[in-house]
């Protein structure tokens, strides 16, 4: 992850500069990979030592120990292959990196306790680099009065910040957009205190 201190102290600024007019709180996480999916390059070479003996059988006369060593040679060779994580998360589906992402996603949000907040007002802000995935996660009393589509620009911020490899200027960009949510819908509270670390998380 390309994270200066820079970049740390401006997302840990950012953060207190929202909270300031709102009782909401805002936590952020940034991951280099929601999984390790070790499972993938064996899936993928099983899958073709499978097929690979249909086409031999259908248009050739191959003998079965052909069939059989060319089943071993192609599982062996694609294994290692995607065993190269700059391959293995390419050909991860999309619809698995989504699904990987979004549960490491609810598992920081309880892990760092957001759903333990007075008023239930913990907004995590959620990357995944490797998935080039980004997600708002907000508790109970934030949804009861925000549609989730709201977060949608600071999702596509944070996305956009994964491509490109600006991972502190997305942070600090949705930030800024979640704070003004928070504060259109939940101003400050008598005897509110920071109840979350102001800073970033990284993985």
């Amino acid at each position: 992850m390309n994270i200066t201190d820079q970049d740390r102290q401006a997302i840990a600024a950012a953060i207190t500069k929202a909270e300031q007019a709102t009782s909401g709180e805002i936590f952020c996480v940034v991951t280099r990979t929601s999984d390790d999916y070790r499972f993938i390059p064996l899936l993928w070479a099983a899958l073709a030592a499978l097929v690979l003996p249909a086409p031999l059988i259908v248009f050739s006369q191959v003998a079965a120990e052909i069939v059989f060593l060319a089943q071993l040679v192609t599982f062996a060779a694609l294994a290692l292959a995607l065993s190269w994580w700059p391959l293995r998360i390419r050909a991860v589906p999309a619809r698995i990196r989504r699904q990987r992402a979004h549960a490491h996603a609810v598992q920081q949000f309880l892990a760092h306790g957001l759903h333990t907040t007075r008023s239930r007002t913990g907004v995590l802000l959620f990357l995944s680099l490797a998935e080039r995935y980004g997600e708002v996660v907000a508790d109970e009393g934030i949804y009861s009065k925000v549609d989730p589509g709201t977060w949608d620009e600071a999702v596509a911020v944070l996305t956009a910040g994964a491509r490109k490899g600006s991972v502190g200027e997305a942070f600090t960009s949705a930030i800024e957009i979640c704070g003004k949510v928070l504060a259109a819908h939940f101003p400050p509270e008598k005897g509110d205190r920071n109840e979350l670390e102001n800073r970033l998380v990284e993985l």
